[in-house]
């Protein structure tokens, strides 16, 4: 038909819709150039569950768009088995999508992809981060440098004279920037059973320092920046590219995927819980009161 219909399970009370919509941004134009489109489907499908999932909201369904100049059979049945798998991940269902072939429009071999998620929440289980306060936990879920900061991943490869095909932390670097964006729907609805989350943030565009306080009423998260261990490539981009600290916590996540606030008393069981799921958990930071004239989120 021309709409997908969906049944929102009788188990909710006062069921509220929370909906997502993202793209992957120019990491495609690093699948064009390497011919690798098996894993954009999953950063499709991640970048959208994973930001309606910091607000504590199960993934229902999701819809993906695809457009090119002329269609490719073959390379969009790989993005698109991608998007499949990402929502295997996140336990919701494909439920339709629109493919547009429009000649002219994009360079040969060349596509554009938007997805869109609807998930849901009990409104009284809403993770809104208003209960957040001083004294708080900070912990991170790691990632790869997932759909984010490839503008700049690309300048410096560039810049370096590197190849991508060289040998780079037990693989490629092209492997380690085309690794798909984590999702951790599954992992943290777990969680949620047993421990009180007060906040989450999915660490995209604008890195750390401008995901975290997006979420935070009037308090500051002090992050230790050498409290997890950061993945090799971003080491290998900051020392290439010369960029400072600040901009590498502003463009990427530097290999921290999800942020998760639990007050100081739960953050133990917060670990464990997270460890059962196969999660490796890090404690980066704490909350504390916000000196006048700083910034809600800084990396020290």
């Amino acid at each position: 038909g021309f709409g997908a219909l969906f049944e929102v399970s009788k188990e909710y009370k006062n069921p509220v819709l929370v909906t997502g919509t993202d793209g992957v941004g120019t990491k495609l134009m690093l699948a064009f150039k390497l011919g690798r489109h098996d894993t954009v489907g999953q950063d499709l499908v991640a970048m959208s569950v994973n930001d309606i999932l910091v607000q504590g909201a199960r993934s229902l369904f999701f819809l993906d768009y695809y457009a090119c100049g002329k269609l490719d059979v073959d390379v969009a049945g790989r993005v698109v088995a991608g998007v499949a798998k990402g929502c295997e991940l996140a336990g919701c269902a494909l439920i339709g999508g629109e493919t547009a072939e429009m000649p002219g429009m994009y360079p040969e071999g060349e596509y554009d992809l938007a997805g869109f998620a609807v998930g849901v929440v009990e409104k009284d289980l809403i993770i809104d981060g208003r209960t957040i306060q001083p004294g708080d936990t900070i912990s991170a879920l790691l990632g790869g440098p997932h759909s984010n900061g490839f503008s700049l991943i690309r300048k410096v490869v560039e810049v370096a004279g590197a190849d991508w095909n060289m040998p780079f932390d037990g693989a490629t670097l092209a492997d380690r920037a085309m690794e798909p964006t984590r999702i951790y729907v599954k992992q943290v609805l777990e969680v949620m059973k047993s421990v009180k989350i007060k906040g989450m943030a999915h660490i995209t565009g604008g890195g750390l320092v401008e995901n975290v306080p997006r979420f935070f009423p009037g308090v500051q998260a002090v992050i230790d920046g050498k409290s997890w261990t950061r993945p090799a490539i971003f080491d290998w981009l900051q020392e290439k590219g010369n960029i400072d600290s600040h901009e590498m916590h502003r463009v990427f996540n530097n290999g921290i995927g999800l942020v998760v606030i639990v007050s100081a008393e739960d953050a133990e069981k917060a670990r464990g819980a997270f460890e059962a799921q196969g999660e490796k958990v890090f404690t980066i930071g704490k909350v504390a009161k916000l000196p006048e004239g700083e910034a809600p989120c800084v990396v020290r």
